[in-house]
């Protein structure tokens, strides 16, 4: 039991919960909308079944994960898909709405759909979680998986909400989840046994199997999945911008600003710039004549979701996370006797949230922010994402 005490091992627990948690917020969306339909006495029973049943199966599949890296050329295969799952996670993901299985509103089909969506849906987590157990050089791989995921599933399925909101509102997390990825994939590239074990193909070119080279790999991933993430978005972003240009261009009233958009999420800098609106209005020399669009994006779930939980339900659970966001604001602006429109999409905020003030010709966006300091000004936030995508301008309020 001494690799309890050695660093490697916490470090390799640590990303595995981390990987979990980034990769596994969709399990648990699956796992809510799945038993929503269950009476409540049994909609614990269901939670707690079919995440069992997914725990136990996704140990399985990591196992045998875990036996495959030690074929030559497995490891390469599997980092190049890791890097492709980091790249994916930085890269804002838009709804397509096929659907297939309702959630059942019978315990054992609820368990079912459970376990068959985590089962379809693990690769990503299963690649992962078995290169950081394998990389963390301890010759404790399963005792760590067992460990970690038995320790983050319990945070995806109670803590869902929790991990999805803090992810919306801070994207530097998911930016670090996905360089995160970038390195294990780098990590486990080097260590193949093709490019490192003179045994096995002994006519292919070996390279020094040390630290310094795990670790310069592995910022070299990190850095891959950065760089690629980020131009795929500002690529996405670039044709959005124009095909959003030709409603950009609606002329603005002259004198004052009276067309705003007020973007809001439901957190307390939320309710700062709905406070804030309510001023500007006043400053108006007619207050009536302001134009507000009270506007919620809502992040979709990956497409795999859609493919388990029927576009009915998934509508229904989309409605009701933007309902609860505008809810704050839309108190406080009703009893202001300030007229707006209310609006709830689905979609990347800041590129949603830039194209549609140019859709609706707003002359300003006001939204708020938490002033995530340095980490923020070097990752980025919804914020300052939209401040860079949006022809519109922007009043951040703290």
């Amino acid at each position: 039991m001494e690799f309890l005490t050695t660093p490697e091992f916490w470090v390799a627990v640590g990303q595995i919960i981390l990987i979990d948690i980034l990769l596994g917020g969709d399990n648990a969306v699956v796992i809510a909308l799945a038993c929503r339909k269950l009476p409540p006495k049994q909609r614990t029973q269901g939670i707690l079944w079919g995440t069992a049943g997914a725990i136990v199966l996704r140990i399985v599949l990591i196992f045998f994960a875990l036996t495959l890296l030690a074929i030559p050329f497995l490891k390469i295969v599997g980092a190049l898909l890791l890097l492709w799952i980091g790249v994916k996670l930085l890269v804002p993901e838009h709804e397509d709405g096929h659907a297939s299985i309702e959630g059942s509103d019978k315990l054992w089909g609820a368990i079912k759909t459970v376990i068959i969506a985590d089962f379809v849906m693990s690769l990503d987590n299963v690649i992962a979680i078995a290169g950081a157990a394998e990389a963390s050089g301890t010759g404790h791989s399963m005792a760590l998986v067992i460990f970690g995921v038995l320790v983050s599933i319990p945070i995806i399925v109670w803590g869902s909400q929790m991990v999805i909101k803090l992810m919306d509102r801070y994207p530097v997390i998911i930016t670090l989840g996905g360089m995160l990825l970038g390195w294990i994939a780098g990590t486990m590239m080097v260590t193949d046994p093709a490019l490192i074990d003179p045994k096995v193909l002994p006519g292919m070119p070996k390279i020094e199997s040390s630290d310094m080279i795990r670790y310069a790999a592995g910022v070299a991933g990190a850095l891959l999945v950065l760089g690629i993430g980020k131009w795929v978005s500002s690529r996405r972003t670039a044709t959005a911008a124009v095909q959003a240009a030709p409603a950009a261009a609606a002329p603005a009233q002259t004198g004052r600003l009276r067309r705003m958009l007020l973007a809001v999420d439901g957190s307390e800098g939320s309710m700062h710039a709905t406070r804030q609106v309510i001023e500007m209005r006043q400053d108006l020399a007619d207050p009536a004549a302001l134009d507000l669009q009270l506007l919620h994006v809502q992040r979709p779930v990956s497409g795999d979701v859609s493919s388990f939980i029927a576009s009915k339900t998934l509508d229904e659970y989309y409605q009701e996370q933007c309902d609860a966001a505008l809810a704050p604001s839309r108190a406080a602006l009703d009893a202001a006797g300030v007229r707006y429109q209310a609006h709830s999409k689905v979609g990347s905020p800041a590129e949603t949230i830039a194209r549609t003030a140019a859709e609706l010709g707003s002359e300003l966006i006001v939204m708020g922010t938490r002033g995530q300091g340095m980490a923020s000004a070097i990752l980025g936030s919804v914020a300052q994402e939209t401040v860079a995508e949006s022809r519109v301008p922007v009043l951040l309020v703290k």
